[in-house]
């Protein structure tokens, strides 16, 4: 047999264990100096050997103290409680019918290390060194303990941790016990110091028998006998004291005549004094209770360490009745008084008292025989006892006795000894036969279970119904106390049996005899086929639960009874039954401690309504101790957690546990997962009292951080816990406005004044998880906004034109709008940022935020702390600035936000609306619910993600403004086509960072409408061209000096740039916008993305008209123009080049002078050096005729270009126009093109003041002129060239001739019958061959065309030699001719003409083309050129033969020879 001494802990802090009347009380006390934390160490090690078993225990040798001789039953053991307080007086009062109240040894405790330290006692000075006074003292307290507690059988001073001198150790007196050091102490040691004071215990155990043996008669707990004593009992009971000393004799000098109350057993019964009534079943139809005060105020408890020390003496004055020694004073009743004149004889009333009185001694005798451990004695005793109180009627020792017996029958199995159960124990015949079917059944069940286990197995239900009926009996009158700790200890059996699966086992016996808890708690699964059944256990427990406040019961004993049942109904797996129970037990608490407080109050003069904070302020003014002095040991450590499970069994929605990590979003997310389950669990009106019930608690304790933890706990389960969104959801709390107020404030004063107090910075928890609905970055000023660029659009990564640093086409990148959420998440190092917070408030109070600070991740940022306050019922937007201080990646993750009494803690950003939802379907019931709730993830919690804002810091960068400018105000005026320089100096206000990257951008009125054309559909390809080409080489802005080299500012410095203004029509305002910044690096390895600032200035600019061309037109020549008329126009003197038809073609310009001054206007053409110089008068237009020349192409039909980039490889094609005007748009683009590139055009005013003597100059815009079909021709030269003569036949030699200036051809005059030569010479001047088909017609002049015709032929006018139309061969190009002759005769006078025209015979194809066109076929694919071709070559229709005319006719006068 062993026993589980690691158990004393639990065994030893439960006052309710079903064996605890087997066990034996000890009183433990420190004396001499110790401190509180060695004390409690030492009272630990004792507890680790609180079971003893007899075999160890050494008999004592005095023949006459052998009665509870250990060696009568070696296998016993004695059990000890020890106790740091006196037993309370209404305890007391039940001994001897419950010995085991009474304490039987007193263990005082001393500090083996003050010993050589200081006096303990000044008025024991002896001894020769300081330790040996010091033990002197302690000897000399062992006498006072004997003195003060007589009644005790042993009294003993351990000394721990004490070392005796090597030499001249001190002498250690009689009863004083040394115990070394814990790393000298050996294993037995405490053992052995248990061991000698149970021998004590066990031979003064012997005197104390003999007394009650020599009682005539015990009363009843609450019963006092209707019979007087025998004088003789009274001097046993008043002066025993343990028998190895002396009874000192000091006579009482008592005020009130009566002995000295330290001389008299508390043990014994008491007597009520006189006028004092007596409880009957008339006046108290229920359970009658004890009268023993405890309706009446507790005196005030201990308030320090040392006052636990106290004398047996009862402080109450109900227990100044209980002195028997003194009968002459009243203490008898009217009842008392009388003589009974009837009952003499056997069977008579006196021989019934007699038997009573007997068998009550036989059951206090045998409870002595349980405590000592002599088992096999006790269940002689009592057995025989119980069957004389069964035959006698008397019911409350009747159930003693079964119960002492049940719980022997119990420590016999633990300690795994058989027995019989008495038939004292066995139900009557009519039960015995279910019995004995339970018997079978639990052997058929486990077939190893000892038989004599099995058979109390069965018996134990009826058994414990059987005594409590016996306790319940009206005639009992069993007071409350003794009759509910007994049922409960009753119900802890049944309990520990139902737990082991319905047997006794060793499980079920550590739960009996130690209190050992089940290994795997039990929860509301049914078990109904394990008996007993836990609803019999249940309704035999609640038969422990005070009735009403009206039973006379202390607060101490109502709350032990509370926490029994409570504790019990959590091992059987009823939560919520438990919370009810705790609920009553706070209010049972809250009641004696508002008592103990007022008293306490009242002691030291403060007025018990001051409460709170009135009671503590008294501690430590004047000296003098408050009357709760609030240490760390005040508090026990274990009501918080006792709190917290009725909480939690309520669903209370409560806040972040001790220890939790709630900083970061996983931990909130969390804790709001559990609120929202706790929400739905439980009934909200219930959660609301129960915490109203804490507040009331902790403020009677009193607990300053309970009342913050509970009020603040009470606001967040009143709230709606939801995070409102534009709907405006109902989050109205559900208590008063008035409540939330008196909440509140209570918090600030609290924390307030355990400030006050010195005990810490005590704060609440903030009740609303979603404080943070939003923080945004409000935009930076635009001049200290960082824009981002890609590193492809800097100058030299991409096209650039000379007018500006990017490119112009389409859109300019720097000029783009910047990406907004780019913009707005990047930060400057070492540069303040402002944020918008937006904070909520679903109370009706108002909230004050001490502090606010951002809280992020990433690079360093210093945030700035504000404070502000949140009206009730509220969002509130407030704005809070940072610094960031290294560049990296910052990410704004919530707030850390100290509320006025609460503490500061983060709060992470919940910017979508959210609220809980309630899970429809039920997976779990009961307490277990709200855990599967907490577990479960809905779709709403799913939602709830914490957002952030991540921010990109970028190194430190220079600011620059603009300083000056040499335009005044900003603004310009300037004619159309004219061109102004201005200057520009701008400075960088940075004195720390350089600029070393300047980027110039321009804008203005003109690029919105070009814009707006471009991205027009419908436009041609032309207009496209047009739109482009302004945009890429008309800008009115642009920058003039492009040295990159002197882009750079110092700190502080400035520079200065050089820009010009060219007037367009349509400008009304331009900007030129700067992008600078400090790269550090050369532009060619700047990273692929970096930041700009931006500074612009803006310009006003007005345009006026100049020089407008009205009207153009081209006109071909039909003969040369004379010298003189060419020496006007040309600038090349010393030549004179001839002007001829084929060559040359005249340009008309009809220009107006809209400019209110007159103006030189200047045209040239550099190719052929002609120029022409005109003067207009304002208002005025003149026409200039300038002969430019004509122009070839090699390729007319060419598809026009795309001057941007972006663009270049799309080709706008029309299919809304037929192919010949798609290839007469085409020739016009492309001859247009031509002759402009060969035309210059100015104006020049006259002299003006504000411009020195060359007045205002500029350029006449002819990007206006548009040229007709009859204009091109006039401007065209033809691939093919038909050019015809007439010869003379003898000499070979062209016939002299001279131009018709009418009709544009060669005129001949021949006479009639000549015989002349045709000659006719093609030029091929494209580059392809042609295979030419010839065609001449002979007609008449100054006629319709077929009516000449006819008459050439038919009335043989004119004749001809050879064919009219004649295929040529294959003529190659690149400039070849072929000629072709035939002899022509004219036979009449007249006027003939000779029209020519070269026709394609056919096509001419390329053999290297038609083999690559094979080649694609076989591969089936073709190149991106060839799609070109072929998209090309379907917009201008298929390619067909062409047909050429002679551009000048040769006409033949024929006259007569003479």
């Amino acid at each position: 047999m062993t026993a589980g001494n690691d158990r004393g802990a639990n065994m030893a802090l439960d006052p309710l264990l079903p064996v605890a009347p087997a066990r034996v009380k000890a009183l433990v006390l420190p004396v001499g100096r110790i401190k509180r934390e060695r004390f409690t160490a030492f009272v630990d090690r004792l507890n680790y050997e609180n079971v003893v078993f007899l075999r160890d225990v050494t008999p004592d040798a005095r023949p006459h103290r052998n009665m509870f001789s250990p060696l009568a039953f070696p296998d016993g053991a004695m059990f000890y409680d020890l106790m740091m307080h006196h037993p309370p007086p209404s305890h007391l009062a039940l001994s001897p019918f419950e010995l085991f109240r009474e304490p039987l040894a007193v263990i005082a405790v001393a500090d083996g290390a003050e010993l050589p330290k200081a006096v303990f006692s000044k008025r024991l000075s002896g001894g020769r060194t300081v330790e040996e006074a010091n033990i002197r003292a302690l000897y000399q307290d062992l006498e006072d303990l004997r003195d003060r507690y007589p009644k005790v059988l042993a009294h003993h001073v351990l000394v721990f941790d004490y070392l005796p001198a090597k030499e001249d150790p001190v002498p250690i007196p009689e009863g004083i016990i040394t115990i070394p050091p814990a790393e000298q102490l050996k294993r037995t040691t405490i053992k052995t110091v248990m061991c000698d004071i149970s021998s004590l215990i066990l031979a003064e155990m012997t005197t104390l028998a003999k007394s009650y043996e020599g009682m005539s008669f015990i009363d009843s707990p609450g019963n006092p006998s209707s019979r007087p004593m025998n004088a003789m009992d009274e001097p046993a009971a008043l002066a025993r004291r343990n028998s190895q000393f002396s009874i000192p004799v000091n006579p009482s000098t008592s005020t009130s005549g009566l002995p000295d109350r330290n001389r008299v057993r508390m043990s014994m019964p008491p007597v009520p004094s006189k006028g004092q009534a007596f409880s009957s079943s008339s006046s108290t139809p229920a359970r009658p209770s004890t009268p023993v005060g405890s309706n009446k105020a507790l005196p005030s408890p201990p308030s320090t360490f040392d006052s636990i020390i106290g004398t047996m003496e009862p402080t109450s004055p109900e227990q100044k009745g209980l002195s028997r020694a003194d009968t002459s004073e009243g203490f008898r009743t009217q009842s008392q008084d009388r003589v009974s004149v009837h009952g003499y004889g056997p069977g008579g009333l006196n021989d019934r008292w007699r038997s009573k009185g007997k068998c009550r001694v036989q059951i206090v005798v045998g409870s002595l025989y349980l405590q000592a451990g002599l088992w096999n004695n006790a269940l002689k005793e009592l057995t025989e006892a119980a069957a004389v109180a069964k035959s006698i009627n008397d019911h409350v020792w009747h159930g003693k006795a079964l119960e002492l017996i049940l719980i022997t029958l119990l420590l016999l199995g633990w300690a795994g000894i058989e027995f019989h159960v008495p038939s004292i124990l066995l139900p009557p015949h009519e039960k015995a036969a279910g019995d004995a079917m339970a018997i079978q059944d639990a052997e058929a069940k486990d077939l190893n279970q000892p038989r004599w286990l099995r058979n109390l197995q069965v018996h134990l239900p009826n058994l414990l119904d059987r005594i409590i009926g016996l306790y319940s009996r009206i005639s009992a009158e069993l007071p409350p106390l003794p009759y509910s700790e007994a049922v409960i200890r009753f119900s802890r059996i049944l309990s520990a049996v139902h737990t082991a699966n319905g047997k006794l086992c060793r499980e079920s016996f550590d739960m009996i005899v130690f209190g050992v808890p089940p290994k795997i708690p039990l929860t509301t699964s049914p078990r109904f086929t394990i008996q007993p059944a836990r609803p019999q256990i249940l309704a035999t427990l609640f038969k422990a639960f005070p009735a009403s406040s009206s039973e006379l019961l202390t607060t101490a004993d109502r709350a032990v009874i509370l926490s029994g049942i409570a504790s019990l109904l959590g091992h059987l797996g009823f939560q919520r039954k438990k919370a009810m129970v705790v609920r009553e037990l706070v209010s049972v608490l809250v009641g004696g401690l508002v008592e103990a407080r007022t008293r306490g109050a009242a002691d030291v003069g403060i007025h018990p309504a001051a409460g709170l904070v009135g009671l503590n302020g008294a501690s430590g003014r004047d000296g003098v101790a408050g009357a709760l002095e609030l240490t760390e040991g005040d508090i026990e450590h274990g009501i918080e957690a006792f709190l917290g499970l009725l909480l939690k069994t309520y669903g209370v929605v409560e806040g972040s546990a001790l220890g939790e990590d709630d900083g970061s979003d996983a931990a909130v997310v969390s804790r709001i997962r559990r609120q929202s389950a706790a929400r739905f669990f439980g009934i909200q009106g219930v959660k609301l009292n129960i915490l109203r019930l804490c507040i009331n608690f902790s403020e009677a304790l009193p607990d300053f951080a309970g009342v913050l933890k509970y009020s603040s706990d009470l606001l967040r389960t009143a709230g709606s816990g939801i995070a409102p969104g534009p709907r405006r959801e109902n989050a109205y709390p559900s208590i008063t406005r008035e409540e939330q107020v008196r909440l509140v404030t209570n918090i600030l004063k609290t924390s307030s004044l355990s400030k006050r107090l010195g005990i810490g910075s005590l704060t609440a928890e903030y009740w609303d998880e979603f404080l943070v609905r939003g923080i945004t970055l409000e935009p930076l000023p635009p001049p200290r906004m960082p824009v981002p660029h890609a590193r492809t659009v800097l100058p030299g990564i991409t096209a650039a034109r000379s007018s500006q640093d990017v490119d112009p086409f389409i859109y300019n990148p720097f000029l783009k709008r910047p990406d907004t959420a780019t913009v707005d998440r990047t930060l400057v190092a070492g540069e303040p940022a402002r944020f918008r917070l937006t904070l909520q408030n679903p109370y009706e109070i108002e909230v004050e935020l001490e502090s606010i600070r951002l809280d992020t991740e990433g690079a360093e940022f210093e945030s700035a702390v504000e404070s502000t306050a949140i009206g009730p019922y509220r969002t509130q937007i407030m704005r809070i600035s940072g610094t960031p201080k290294s560049a990296g990646t910052v990410k704004v993750t919530g707030a850390l936000i100290k509320v006025r009494g609460c503490r500061e803690r983060r709060f992470p950003i919940f910017a979508d609306p959210w609220a809980p939802e309630d899970e429809v379907k039920i997976k779990a019931i009961g307490l277990g619910a709200l855990h599967v709730n907490a577990a479960a993830v809905s779709p709403a919690l799913q939602r709830l993600k914490p957002d952030n804002i991540e921010l990109n810091v970028i190194a430190q960068q220079p600011v620059v403004v603009v300083e000056s400018s040499t335009l005044p105000q900003s603004s310009v005026m300037i004619l159309e086509g004219e061109r102004q320089c201005f200057s520009v100096t701008l400075q960088n206000l940075s004195t720390t960072t350089p600029v070393d990257f300047l980027l110039f951008s321009f804008k203005d009125s003109t690029q919105g409408p070009l814009q707006l054309a471009l991205s027009n559909r419908d436009a041609t390809a032309t207009e496209l061209y047009e739109y482009e080409l302004v945009l890429a080489k008309k800008q009115p802005l642009r920058l003039r000096n492009r040295d990159d080299s002197k882009r750079f500012i110092a700190p502080g410095q400035t520079a200065t740039f050089d820009f010009e203004l060219l007037g367009r029509p349509g400008l009304t305002h331009a900007m030129i916008q700067v992008d600078y910044a400090y790269v550090g690096v050369p532009h060619d390895e700047i990273a692929e993305k970096f930041y700009t600032r931006q500074v612009s200035m803006e310009l006003t600019v007005t345009v006026n008209a100049s020089v407008e061309v009205t009207r153009v037109d081209v006109l071909p020549l039909t003969s040369k123009i004379p010298t003189p008329l060419w020496s006007r126009v040309s600038n090349q003197q010393d030549t004179s080049p001839e002007l001829t038809p084929d060559s040359h073609c005249l340009l008309l310009l009809d220009l107006r002078n809209s400019w209110p001054s007159r103006m030189a206007v200047h045209l040239s053409s550099p190719d052929d050096g002609v120029q022409v110089e005109e003067h207009i008068l304002p208002g005025n237009t003149s026409r200039v005729v300038l002969p430019i020349r004509r122009v070839y192409l090699e390729d007319p039909h060419a598809f026009i270009p795309a001057l941007n980039p972006a663009r270049q490889r799309q080709f706008v094609v029309s299919t809304k126009i037929s192919p010949e005007v798609e290839r007469a748009n085409r020739e016009a683009f492309w001859y247009r093109e031509k002759v402009l590139d060969t035309l210059r055009a100015s104006w020049q005013t006259a002299s003006s003041p504000g411009h020195g003597g060359g007045g205002l100059r500029g350029e006449i815009e002819l990007r206006a002129v548009r040229f007709t079909a009859r204009m091109i021709e006039a401007i065209k030269i033809d691939e093919v060239d038909v050019d015809m003569a007439v010869v003379d036949p003898s000499t070979g030699r062209p016939l002299p001739s001279r131009d018709d200036g009418s009709s544009g051809s060669a005129r001949y005059v021949v006479p009639v019958d000549d015989f002349l030569t045709l000659r006719v010479r093609i030029t091929n001047r494209s580059a392809r061959p042609v295979y030419p088909l010839l065609r001449l017609t002979p007609t008449l002049c100054h006629r319709p065309f077929n009516v000449s015709l006819d008459f050439t032929r038919k009335m043989a006018k004119f004749s001809w030699n050879g064919n009219l139309q004649q295929a040529l061969p294959l003529l190659e190009g690149g400039g070849r001719s072929v000629e072709v002759s035939m002899g022509v005769t004219a036979l009449c006078r007249g006027e003939f003409e000779i029209l020519g025209s070269v026709e394609e015979a056919r096509l001419w194809v390329d053999p290297e083309e038609k083999a690559g066109e094979r080649e694609e076929e076989k591969k089936g694919g073709k190149s991106e050129a060839e799609a070109q071709v072929m998209i090309l070559g379907a917009a201008l229709g298929k390619r067909e033969r062409r047909v050429w005319h002679a551009r000048r006719r040769c006409r033949l006068v024929v006259r007569d020879p003479d």
